[in-house]
């Protein structure tokens, strides 16, 4: 298993300051423990329709300029960058989309590791990709074009995927979307994607079950799971040799719940993952976020970090950190997974992950969408898209 996380301060609207690199620098380098460690990053797509204001709320008005750190730190000490390209027009516009990717690779793709060509286009709400009118077209042609843009630029190694925010049936299901990509030619399509992102946000934004019941965050983290790689992604005809990545995981530790609560979430919904990674071919798994948005706010995507918006760690930092020493491959072996992927899913064995240590599991975990963060502004990035309101029962990612 390959681990990694989103360094920036921002999730979607909510940014309190902006990040300190020297500490970003120090925590991530704690965290990787000189293994392979993957850094999230969003960059935004919005068109020519959408007003400025929206463009600032999310950071993003110099996402082409630069992201949280400098270009230099994402290739160095066995960072990988994966860089999630949103897609947030106002109006459909599917030829300036495809001419943004291009601007994209050019700036980023010699940095970049995993290219995710849009942010849940299967989730519905405001700045989340599911929301943009043309989404469905962006997510079916952006990703062959990514894949041969990449590939005439010698960038051939770089992965291409997508994300999801899974399960969807408390917003009426996400049928549609799926249906969509049934109809596709496998050569269409999945036979561009090297591997597909889960968002997984179970107890952020909706009460679940006490821990060790029924409905608990690991049960639902585990139903996410299952639902993605046995349901979902065959009417895709993406194979089961396409690697899962998890790509946006967290827990607030914000009132009502407390840093404790946010521990034993994520052991849980990590250990959830971590169990099922070899059945159900789960490579990476991605925390949001290193650092709070607003340790203030009274909004759950406030306060997702590991530690808080001045960098004090919190516990969870810790319990992150001894989890990635326990299941981390060292640098040279092979990634954690029971199969490593070719083009377009194509299995070839792989030595199985190397256990050391096994956190308990309590139970299912309710997933919730991504969260996208922004990579410009006064903030500069961060890796989630806009969450809904507290308390209400909906994913989606934090940056949008």
């Amino acid at each position: 298993m390959k681990f990694g996380i989103y360094p920036g301060g921002r999730a979607g609207t909510v940014c309190s300051y902006p990040p300190d690199p020297t500490a970003i620098r120090d925590l991530v380098d704690d965290l990787a423990g000189g293994r392979p460690f993957v850094i999230r990053e969003y960059v935004h797509f919005f068109g020519d329709a959408t007003p400025p204001d929206v463009v600032a709320s999310l950071g993003a008005e110099r996402d082409l300029d630069r992201l949280t750190m400098p270009d230099e730190w994402y290739v160095g000490g066995g960072r990988e960058l994966d860089l999630v390209v949103s897609y947030l027009p106002a109006v459909a516009d599917v030829p300036g989309w495809l001419a943004f990717l291009d601007t994209v690779i050019d700036r980023y793709g010699h940095l970049t590791r995993y290219l995710q060509v849009t942010l849940e286009p299967n989730f519905p709400i405001p700045l989340i990709d599911g929301s943009s009118p043309g989404v469905l077209d962006a997510l079916t042609l952006g990703i062959p074009h990514a894949r041969a843009a990449l590939d005439r630029r010698g960038l051939g190694d770089v992965r291409v995927g997508f994300s999801v925010a899974e399960p969807a049936e408390w917003l009426g299901g996400d049928d549609g979307f799926w249906r969509h990509l049934s109809g596709l030619p496998h050569r269409d399509f999945a036979a561009h994607v090297d591997y597909v992102g889960l968002g997984l946000y179970p107890d952020a934004f909706s009460p679940v079950a006490p821990r060790g019941t029924p409905g608990d965050a690991a049960s639902l983290t585990i139903h996410a799971l299952r639902h993605l790689r046995n349901h979902a992604l065959p009417r895709a005809h993406v194979p089961a040799g396409t690697p899962i990545h998890v790509v946006e995981n967290g827990s607030p530790s914000g009132a009502p719940r407390d840093e404790r609560a946010q521990c034993d979430s994520l052991t849980d919904m990590i250990g959830a993952v971590l169990a099922h990674a070899e059945p159900l071919n789960i490579a990476q798994y991605e925390l949001f976020s290193l650092r709070d948005a607003d340790s203030a706010s009274a909004e759950p995507t406030g306060t997702l970090g590991i530690v808080t918006d001045t960098y004090r760690p919190k516990p969870a930092l810790a319990v992150y950190r001894d989890i990635i020493r326990g299941w981390s491959v060292p640098d040279g072996d092979t990634p954690g997974t029971a199969t490593e992927v070719t083009r377009g899913g194509a299995a070839v064995p792989a030595t199985p992950p190397r256990v050391v240590s096994t956190p308990r599991q309590r139970g299912p975990v309710r997933t919730e969408g991504g969260f996208g963060a922004a990579t410009g502004g006064s903030c500069l990035p961060g890796a989630a898209a806009a969450r809904s309101p507290a308390g209400d029962a909906s994913t989606g990612s934090v940056n949008g």
